[in-house]
């Protein structure tokens, strides 16, 4: 019997699950948060490479109240239409500068109806990650 978490043969699923940084938040975030599979060996290296602190303000941001400016660190949505939404329901990219040491971009959707229940939820899927300076 095939998991829900496994891909079926030939299916591509190109965001899985982010863990969150240090462990099991102590509450249960709203949104789910994804990441593309390009960049999850970066978000699991995350704490390593901006710290614990920067990444537990990161994830509390966009697990819980993403649409908004973040209560540390600085967000701004991005213009042009490369930068419009990647799937119908979701927001414009928004680039999220993660303690001076890069830049993390994602799209959010309060009722998406992805996924294998059809159900709506809300998700996060993060786009890029970017560590390097810029």
């Amino acid at each position: 019997m095939t998991s829900e978490r496994d891909p079926q043969p030939g299916a591509y699923r190109p965001f899985v699950a982010a863990r969150a940084p240090g462990g099991r938040p102590p509450t249960q975030p709203t949104y789910r948060v994804l990441v593309h599979r390009q960049y999850l060996d970066a978000w699991n290296s995350l704490a390593d490479r901006v710290g614990i602190t920067s990444a537990r303000q990161f994830w509390e941001h966009v697990s819980s109240t993403p649409g908004t400016p973040p209560a540390v660190g600085t967000s701004t949505v991005l213009r042009g239409k490369h930068h419009g939404p990647k799937w119908e329901g979701y927001s414009r990219t928004i680039h999220y500068e993660i303690s001076g040491a890069g830049r993390i971009d994602y799209q959010y959707c309060n009722a998406t109806t992805e996924g294998s229940q059809g159900d709506p939820h809300p998700v996060v899927k993060i786009l890029t990650i970017d560590l390097g300076s810029h």
